[in-house]
């Protein structure tokens, strides 16, 4: 007589069976699971390779850019040097041209200014004293130079001066100057005749100094005439 209850040895059975296929799941799981590890670490390999690949192209792309910007700004910098360079020569030569024609201008100037200081200044004592005399009245000009032919001397130097304008004092001034320059070199050649030529030859520009000598003489016959002539310094 069969019972309700479920036989020993089929449950043992079925036990074995479940067991048996429980640790195969479990391998088939272990392999699965390894070949998924397996795959998602080719995968991250290969993800980090490509990103590695990318950020060794960006950091040559990187090099190129500092390399281009580097040489950009070396080019900037020899030009701004070239320009700069350019400017200052130009300033420098500038000044230079400026400080040399100051110079010479100066020089020339000191020259020509003790070459015609003592004419000048004498033309210009004889000017003032012979105006001054000219425009006294007819009275005290007698009391001062009793003689008509003084008097007529006076006024001729008056005339002679007061004809001569500043240009004109100038052309003499200049005449012997050249005058002079002849005679030295003539002087230097050892040119005796075109020396003595010279030598004879008046000299217009003289004539400035020469106002002062006839000034000088004709007070000097007069003592009421009490003038003193400043000596040029």
């Amino acid at each position: 007589m069969q019972s309700g209850l479920p036989d020993p040895q089929r449950i043992t059975e079925g036990l074995c069976a479940l067991q048996m296929e429980g640790r195969f799941a479990e391998e088939l799981y272990a392999e699965s699971l390894e070949l998924s590890k397996l795959e998602l670490t080719s995968t991250s390999a290969v993800d980090e390779k490509d990103k590695l690949n990318d950020r060794g192209g960006d950091d040559d792309l990187s090099f190129w850019d500092d390399s281009d910007d580097k040489l950009d700004s070396s080019l900037d910098l020899d030009r701004e040097w070239q320009r700069r360079h350019d400017q200052f020569h130009t300033i420098g030569y500038r000044d230079g041209l400026i400080a040399g024609k100051e110079a010479s201008a100066q020089e020339g100037f000191n020259i020509g200014f003790k070459q015609s200081v003592l004419d000048g200044y004498s033309w210009g004592v004889v000017r003032g004293v012979t105006s001054a005399f000219s425009h006294l009245p007819l009275q005290l000009k007698e009391r001062l130079i009793p003689t008509q032919e003084k008097r007529n001397e006076f006024q001729e130097l008056y005339e002679s001066v007061h004809s001569l304008s500043t240009p004109d004092a100038l052309g003499l001034f200049g005449e012997e100057i050249k005058a002079q320059e002849a005679f030295e070199h003539s002087e230097r050649s050892e040119v005796s005749h075109h020396t003595v030529g010279l030598q004879e030859h008046p000299s217009h520009g003289s004539q400035l100094r020469n106002y002062r000598g006839q000034l000088e003489s004709l007070i000097s016959d007069f003592p009421a005439i009490d003038i003193h002539l400043p000596e040029p310094k």
